[in-house]
């Protein structure tokens, strides 16, 4: 049987925050995980996109867009990698306080953009017939429709690497397997310490 062409599509802050945070795996080699879930006698990786957006340093983690930097250069080292941004939303809202006595003005930050930009790629490389397999490195139950499309009207498969405890049923039926990230294979497919590119060496983040 010939190998199935794969495209991988990860939903970076999904990634985060359902396997990665409060971590020593963030050093994560996005190639070597996909490769320790996807059978090399089965599927060729023709494709990895990341989505995310540019984080902004706040008062109490100045170095947070510091570290995010290292590791966006790290990725690039990475072949057939591509990066794909969206960006970050900020604004005040009131919050009720947990003992009922009143609000609290605070500043809430939203990721926007990721789940279109995931949708939008994904149908386009299946129209471009770039992929047979598209793998879906997520739990966005909102991925749904652009899943059912892909499998049902443009005869694609996909299958589904969960950050998250359990898949979620909206996804796991158009999906041919669901795989839960674990962190063995984190612990497993970290970047070295150093990495050299174009720029010079890149060095993991002292805290993580």
């Amino acid at each position: 049987m010939s190998q199935l062409r794969t495209s991988v599509y990860i939903d970076g802050f999904n990634l985060y925050y359902g396997q990665l945070k409060g971590t020593s795996y963030k050093w994560l080699n996005l190639l070597e995980l996909c490769r320790s879930y996807l059978d090399e006698t089965k599927n060729i990786i023709v494709k990895i996109k990341y989505f995310t957006a540019r984080v902004k340093s706040r008062p109490g983690d100045p170095d947070q867009s510091v570290r995010q930097h290292a590791y966006l250069r790290a990725l690039q080292t990475l072949p057939d990698m591509e990066i794909i941004y969206g960006h970050f939303l900020s604004h005040v809202v009131s919050m009720p306080l947990a003992d009922g006595t009143g609000y609290v003005n605070v500043v809430k930050t939203e990721e926007k953009k990721s789940d279109v930009n995931i949708a939008v790629h994904m149908l386009n490389d299946a129209y471009r017939d770039v992929y047979d397999l598209a793998v879906l490195v997520s739990n966005d139950s909102d991925l749904s429709e652009p899943l059912r499309i892909v499998t049902q009207e443009m005869n694609k498969k996909v299958g589904i690497l969960n950050p998250h405890k359990k898949t979620s049923n909206e996804l796991a039926k158009y999906a041919i397997f669901q795989k839960k990230i674990r962190s063995g294979a984190l612990a497993t497919c970290q970047f070295p310490f150093e990495i050299n590119d174009q720029h010079g060496i890149i060095r993991k983040p002292q805290s993580w």
